[in-house]
């Protein structure tokens, strides 16, 4: 895991006394509303319904031990006693005092942690596969080039104004598990003809309003041009990206009005002239990689038997590895997820007794590292088999062991009319009812791989476009209503749902995510995934059965 420098430190620290100078004078009337509005975006504040909501970066979803009892001490102090996990790795608290945040981010940067280009339209937090070093498809670990665009977008001086925000997820594996296609910049390490490692890059990706699928710029890129290709598309980006219109400003607005091919070459002439003297050097890259060597593995762990003694005496625990843990690169070893999709629990909600808990876990079971997961969920990527029954356990004890990865319950929820203000509909509710209609797991379990993503507007936070049902909270005079569409992926073969009809009233849409669901059941063919049904069949067998009644 990567480690602050003096120069990092210093500028967390000058940054977080910085922004409590802004506080103070914003407090005493010497800053308006609106001055004061763009210098807390900038640091991630953000005014919600009922208090302010801060958001802490947490780079490419990697957190140490002292990091995460740290983000439990705010959540005591500071806060009602819990956090929130967002799809994009981050951690959210959405009560925390305004006169307060300053203290917030100097007890960050004590633990090289902070909330800077966490809001606003600039670069936001770089995301990554949460099974990065681990997966056993990786090509290559992504983390130390994620570390290395982390430290190139931090304060970037050309691009802290741009007319949108920006979002770039990188990939090292074969399997997409970091929604690349769906982001700003979509990077994936690959190899070409020759053997040789280098970067395809994908542009124009997002969800929101218009959901685009990203669209390939260039299918090979030597690593040392990584950071002057990124440079020169955001430098496109920055001079013809819309300014006039917020909800045409994002980068897949302009390279789909411009087309591939023309902002292709439009970035390729601004590329020559800058490359050369951003070369990324063989020793900036050994460097960085330094920070992600792999941790001290035992190298005899694949030989204790007690795993598979546990499994067979214990069928919660069997089911639980089945569904919780994945395999792991180092024989001996699995990653193993941490749920926090429990019924009674609003999705991404993590208590400071939680926290505190799942850090000791880490510091006992996985070389003191946790890791955020793009569906709001955590994972100790580097436990011993041996340790696994242990761990689950405990896991049980904290309710942090829902065997549901994967499932139809891991439900991806943003908070809307909870805590946003931007929302047109309730979301928590929503996902609570589910979850009470599923409460079988056996049932739950047969369904298999069905994604539920609810988001409470169209800022689509919860990513409902790609869901392999996504649920959109919308207002009709007053009322909250929820449009449902099927068939999105943000994987390998990312897609947009389709619409199954017109929106469903808030008392009838459990119901209706029920239907679908037992239509699935009946009519899927043999071990046929949800998604490969819907593929097969359409929507029109799962429309009927919704509005039969309408």
């Amino acid at each position: 895991m990567y480690q602050y420098n003096e120069q990092d430190q210093t500028l967390v620290e000058e940054r977080a006394a910085q922004y409590r100078r802004q506080t103070e004078d914003f407090l005493k009337g010497e800053l308006s509303e609106d001055q004061f509005r763009a210098l807390r975006l900038r640091n991630g504040l953000y005014i919600q319904t009922h208090a302010p909501m801060l958001r802490i970066a947490v780079p490419y979803g990697l957190l140490n031990s002292r990091q995460l009892r740290k983000l439990a001490h705010i959540a005591r102090e500071y806060d009602k006693g819990y956090c929130h996990f967002t799809t994009r790795q981050n951690v959210q608290f959405n009560w925390p005092e305004l006169e307060r945040v300053p203290d917030i981010l100097d007890e960050l940067a004590s633990v090289q942690m902070h909330s800077i280009q966490t809001s606003g339209n600039c670069m936001r937090n770089t995301t990554s596969d949460h099974l990065a070093g681990v997966a056993v498809d990786e090509i290559e670990d992504p983390r130390p080039y994620c570390e290395i665009i982390r430290q190139w977008t931090t304060l970037h001086p050309e691009f802290d104004y741009l007319p949108r925000k920006f979002k770039i997820a990188v990939s090292g594996a074969r399997h997409d598990r970091a929604a690349t296609q769906l982001h700003d910049i979509g990077v994936h390490l690959v190899k070409n003809e020759a053997g040789e490692t280098g970067f395809r890059i994908l542009v124009g990706g997002g969800l929101g309003r218009t959901p685009i699928i990203g669209q390939v710029i260039r299918p090979f890129l030597e690593k040392k041009h990584l950071l002057s290709y990124l440079e020169a598309i955001l430098r496109i980006y920055n001079l013809f990206g819309r300014r006039d219109n917020k909800y045409k400003a994002r980068i897949k607005i302009l390279a789909k009005e411009t087309g591939l091919e023309k902002f292709t070459g439009m970035v390729e002439a601004e590329w020559l002239q800058i490359r050369d003297g951003m070369e990324l050097g063989d020793e900036r890259i050994a460097a960085i990689k330094a920070h992600f060597t792999p941790p001290a593995y035992d190298t005899e762990a694949a030989q204790d038997e007690s795993l598979s003694a546990h499994l067979a005496a214990h069928p919660a625990f069997a089911t639980w590895y089945r569904y919780n843990t994945a395999e792991h690169r180092v024989p001996g070893y699995r990653a193993a997820f941490i749920s926090l999709k429990a019924p009674d629990s609003p999705p991404g909600d993590m208590t400071d007794t939680q926290l505190d808990a799942v850090a000791d876990l880490a510091d006992r079971y996985s070389f003191g590292e946790i890791r955020s997961t793009h569906r709001q969920n955590l994972i100790l990527a580097d436990v011993r088999q041996t340790n696994l029954f242990a761990l689950w356990q405990t896991l049980s004890e904290l309710n942090l062991a829902t065997p549901n990865i994967g499932t139809v319950t891991d439900i991806i929820c943003c908070p809307g009319l909870d805590f946003c203000s931007l929302a047109n509909a309730g979301s928590i509710g929503v996902a609570k009812e589910i979850n009470e209609a599923l409460e079988d797991m056996d049932y739950v379990h047969d369904i298999g791989d069905v994604k539920i993503n609810m988001s409470g507007c169209m800022n689509g936070c919860a990513h409902q476009s790609v869901g392999h049902i996504g649920i959109l909270g919308v207002d009709k005079k007053g009322a909250e209503w929820y449009q449902i569409t099927l068939g999105g992926s943000s994987e390998n073969e990312a897609a947009i749902g389709e619409r199954l009809g017109p929106a469903v009233a808030r008392d009838e849409v459990t119901q209706a995510i029920t239907t679908i669901l037992e239509v699935y059941v009946n009519q899927r063919q043999q071990e046929e995934s949800f998604l490969d049904m819907v593929k097969r069949v359409g929507i029109t067998p799962f429309k009927e059965r919704v509005y039969a009644d309408h």
